[in-house]
């Protein structure tokens, strides 16, 4: 289907069950593989299984929000060069430095279309492996 080394391990964070749904499916269309996880404490029990190569996270969701998820997970050694995208539903330029803070690569905002998502996927996905 796809050659060699240009498959990447992908995890979707997001409260919102269609905007996981849509960017799985964007994502699979690209060829990728997709984990889909619910909130902040789902992703923090997928993540060392699935061994992600990239990760889009949403910012506002219940208990942890996105900052806190990827804080936690760019402070495991073994994640901490894993590229981290933020989505939010905001433009704004202070969460776009927050997001940089806590060590996220890039920030798409919400809605995103299929081509902005495939291209976060290969500009970041390079960087790991």
């Amino acid at each position: 289907m796809s050659t060699s080394g240009s498959t990447f391990k992908v995890l979707v964070i997001d409260d919102s069950n269609t905007i996981r749904r849509s960017a799985e499916i964007f994502l699979k269309q690209g060829g990728h593989e997709v984990l889909l996880a619910e909130d902040g404490f789902d992703a923090l029990a997928k993540v060392n299984d699935f061994d992600p190569h990239l990760i889009f996270c949403d910012i506002l969701m219940p208990r942890l929000d996105g900052y806190q998820t990827s804080a936690i997970i760019k402070r495991n050694a073994r994640f901490s060069s894993t590229p981290i995208i933020m989505l939010s539903s905001k433009d704004g330029v202070f969460d776009k430095a927050r997001g940089r803070m806590v060590g996220c690569e890039e920030y798409l905002t919400k809605p995103f279309t299929k081509d902005q998502l495939l291209q976060a996927v290969k500009t970041f996905g390079k960087k790991t492996g």
